[in-house]
């Protein structure tokens, strides 16, 4: 039950429905948009929105449905009904075509057997009767004009047509050229006059040609005549169609009573292409609104996560902006919610987006919010939105707000929804508060639901003391004096009323005055909660700033902890093979030793040949001594000046890679495929022969790849999931390559595509942010990703 009955409109909900309306592709599912209405019943809320989801899969995820016509058969099928009466040829083409649409979806969902269970649910036990189409087929072709065939009577009287008109075409040709010929005729070829052909013959001439005279020309210079012979021909034609339409009338009168008995299957047939162009604008409505289905709980609660008013939504879309979303909770320890904060800081477009989403859901209808978001079932929502002052009825705008407070606290109860926007004002605040706090402990101890929005500091106070109630507020800048649009629960919000006066110019002797005429309790409540939220907006701010902070670092110990395991692998293979030619040396050095202590003692101790072994021995040992490391300076020669594509070493690790670019006293380095930052001081230019084949070959390898790599890909006229596939592929080999930005060409189209994009990219950590093309390049059908 919702009150009152004008809470659909304030609240956005009618709105919703010609939204959705506009999407229909038949007078049918429209008339049964106009009838949604918010429900009570668990079952039926869960089924309209598993339908809804379900479609809004098939429009995203698979095949398009086969949904090309829909015609009202309700209405053909009344007009079947009744004896002696017959369909058109337009009427029976317009049943064959919606026939033809029914069975094509119900072939579709055949083949996905258990897949859409809930829109298998639409058709269940619905018999396929395909002799009714074929039953059409023998008369309509699929032009929808009647066939030729249709009966032998009709093929005889359309052949003879035909032969006649042959005949008379034949005849007044045969005039026409011999009046040419005695030049009885003026400028012209046959023509058409009252539906017969006829010869255009100068004025002072007519009376040569026999004839009927149809018609003359504005000038009264030429006449048209229909020759004798062939008045009779036409007339023959004339008479035949006449025939003709008689036995096509005769023929659909027969059809028309052979599909009699078939008028109860073709309403429910009627009732199945409505109830999916139905489901279907739910879906597109859903698409275009990035609606979700929520977890629906049988219980009077709600639990909303990123929750965005859906007509604030498409407006923002329109408008290239983003919306701030919604975080709240409504259950059995936080029944209500008191929100407090400044004017036009979004407190009322807070309360609306929860009651329209709360009746969108129990409408059926998915909602722009998280799926993992929670609405429960409410048997009444109350609202009290705006002004609702009547003349008529002799109330002021604060009577309204009562005479509304005492229906919520006679009707409401734990099944209840209240929606109530600047509790208690329209009188004196000096009592207004007290009865606004009279009402709303009324209604806590009934155990409503529900969210009110409001400026007096006594409902807050009254708020952070009862058990049920909670304060939150709307945050504000009060340094750059504009509202963020955030909800905090936990806390009540000032007004900023002095702050905001401040900011729109208001003189400051009226501002000093204003300040002494409050009394002092209230001016350091209200001081108290600005620096409340200054002090929280502070935090927030650092908070996100420690966030930033802690994601570089994460970033830079993975770096560095790659590096290091690269570094780890290279000092290891270094350390063998210095191993490996140590024990080469030695063993060398063993057997030049041996070879000279032999040769010694085969020359007997010989001086001289002792001598020159020696001095042999001295110069091999000298080969292999090991010299210290000296580096290079770091002041080079102009020949010696870094840049890119130069293989350097660094010093202290004889690591060789290739210089990617120079920033000041820093060198970005690419070792194989990791990429390192060292100060110049640190590395030594080499040239290219002293770099080992391996190493060039890998990096030429590396560096081919990343030249052949183009940072755009067009995925236009793919099906979602290839083009998903694409991007990530290409997303892969741009991290690998600290490419810094991605376009994706998708097309604009319904959006569908871009939305499915966009949703894929965003669980990605390395994506930064996304945005259209400039409008005059492609708008919205392209996207740019920027990368972390």
């Amino acid at each position: 039950m919702i009150y009152p009955e004008n809470s659909v409109d304030k609240l956005g909900f009618t709105e919703v429905k010609q939204l959705i309306k506009a999407h229909c592709l038949s007078m049918m599912g429209q008339q049964m948009v106009d009838r949604i209405q918010v429900m009570n019943n668990y079952d039926q809320i869960r089924k309209f929105l598993s339908q809804a989801s379900e479609f809004k899969n098939i429009l995203l995820n698979d095949d398009a449905l086969p949904i090309n016509h829909f015609y009202d058969i309700k209405t053909l099928a009344n007009k079947i009904r009744v004896e002696g009466a017959f369909l058109s040829e337009e009427e029976f083409f317009q049943t064959q075509t919606s026939l033809a649409t029914v069975f094509a979806v119900i072939s579709y969902f055949d083949q996905r057997e258990g897949i859409y269970p809930n829109l298998e649910a639409l058709f269940e036990h619905l018999p396929i009767e395909k002799s009714i189409l074929r039953k059409i087929d023998q008369v309509i072709d699929q032009k929808g004009k009647i066939r030729p065939n249709a009966s032998r009577d009709l093929m005889e009287i359309t052949s003879a047509i035909a032969k006649a008109e042959q005949e008379a075409r034949k005849k007044i040709e045969m005039i026409f050229k011999s009046a040419s010929s005695n030049g009885w005729t003026a400028d012209g070829t046959l023509t058409i006059r009252d539906g017969r052909l006829c010869i255009p013959l100068l004025a002072e001439n007519k009376r040569k040609l026999k004839g009927f005279i149809h018609d003359e020309s504005a000038s009264g210079q030429t006449v048209f005549i229909e020759p004798e012979e062939v008045f009779t021909l036409n007339n023959r034609v004339r008479d035949l169609e006449f025939e003709r339409r008689r036995e096509i009338v005769k023929i659909l009168t027969a059809l028309t009573d052979e599909l009699r008995p078939y008028v109860p299957l073709l309403l429910s047939y009627h009732s199945l292409l409505t109830k999916l162009d139905f489901v279907r604008a739910k879906a597109l409505f859903a698409i275009d609104i990035e609606g979700e289905m929520p977890q629906v709980v049988n219980e009077g609660r709600v639990r909303l996560i990123n929750a965005r008013h859906p007509l604030l939504l498409l407006s923002f879309k329109k408008e290239q902006r983003t919306i701030v979303p919604l975080n709240v909770q409504i259950d059995d320890a936080t029944r209500i919610v008191v929100v407090s904060g400044p004017n036009a800081g979004g407190k009322s477009v807070c309360m609306k987006t929860v009651g329209l989403l709360q009746m969108m859901a129990q409408a059926g209808l998915l909602i722009p919010a998280d799926e993992h978001s929670t609405v429960g079932v409410f048997k009444q929502i109350f609202a009290d939105i705006g002004d609702d002052q009547s003349i008529e009825s002799d109330l002021s705008t604060y009577s309204a707000h009562l005479s509304k407070m005492k229906y919520f606290v006679e009707q409401a109860n734990g099944k209840t929804l209240i929606l109530i926007d600047e509790f208690g004002t329209g009188t004196d605040p000096q009592f207004g508060g007290p009865i606004a706090e009279a009402v709303l402990e009324s209604l806590n101890q009934k155990k409503v639901r529900g969210m009110v929005t409001t400026h007096y500091s006594n409902l807050k106070i009254f708020a952070s003391n009862t058990e049920g109630l909670e304060n939150a507020s709307m945050l504000f800048d009060n340094v750059q004096m504009k509202p963020l649009y955030v909800l905090e629960v936990g806390k009540p919000g000032s007004s900023y009323a002095f702050e905001i006066a401040q900011k729109i110019g208001l003189p400051p002797n009226v501002l000093n005055l204003a300040k002494n005429k409050i009394g002092a309790s209230q001016k350091k409540v209200d001081t108290l909660l600005v620096d409340l939220e200054r002090e929280k907006k502070e935090i927030f701010d650092t908070k996100t700033k420690l966030d930033k902070q802690q994601r570089k670092v994460n970033e830079l110990l993975s770096e560095n902890e790659k590096l290091k395991s690269y570094l780890e692998e290279n000092k290891r293979n270094l350390i063998r093979e210095a191993k490996q030619e140590a024990q080469s040396i030695i063993q060398n050095a063993n057997k030049l030793v041996e070879n000279t202590i032999a040769g010694i003692k085969s020359s007997q101790a010989d001086k001289e040949a002792t001598r020159k072994l020696r001095e042999n021995l001295n110069q091999e040992l000298k080969k292999h001594e090991v010299r210290p490391v000296v580096a290079k300076p770091a002041a080079q020669s102009e020949d010696d000046e870094l840049k890119p594509g130069d293989w350097v070493k660094l010093v202290d690790s004889d690591t060789t890679g290739q210089v990617m670019e120079i920033a000041k006293d820093n060198v970005i380095i690419a070792i194989g495929d990791l990429r390192t930052v060292a100060k110049r001081k640190r590395v030594q230019k080499v040239s290219r022969k002293e770099v080992p084949k391996e190493i060039r070959r890998s990096f030429s390898s590396s560096t081919s790849d990343v030249a052949s790599f183009s940072p755009e890909i067009d995925v236009r006229g793919m099906r979602g999931e290839d083009a998903l596939g694409a991007i990530e592929r290409m997303l892969d080999r741009a991290v690998m390559m600290s490419v810094g930005s991605l376009k994706i060409i998708h097309g604009k189209g319904d959006g569908i595509l871009r939305k499915l994009i966009r949703d894929y990219l965003r669980k990605y950590d390395q994506v930064s942010r996304m945005e259209d093309e400039h409008a005059d390049r492609g708008g919205d059908g392209i996207t740019y990703v920027y990368l972390r």
